[in-house]
């Protein structure tokens, strides 16, 4: 998989479409587990702060380590 956009590189779109790609729903929630690693939340939601292009992928990603 390709690294994360980098914020100053890329759009909230190309972001939220890495995010999208990354992480996909498969709506198995007790095969996949994403749900739970993002304490409930969707993927998009976890990383608003990187789409928003506030915050690094690897600073929210540390958020759910």
């Amino acid at each position: 998989m390709v690294s994360a956009p980098q914020i100053t590189d890329s759009t909230a779109e190309q972001r939220r479409a890495y995010i999208k790609e990354r992480f996909p729903c498969i709506a198995d929630c007790d095969m996949c587990g994403l749900c739970k690693a993002f304490h409930g939340k969707d993927a998009e939601v976890a990383y608003a702060d990187y789409i928003d292009g506030n915050r690094s992928f690897s600073e929210v990603s540390a958020d759910y380590k």
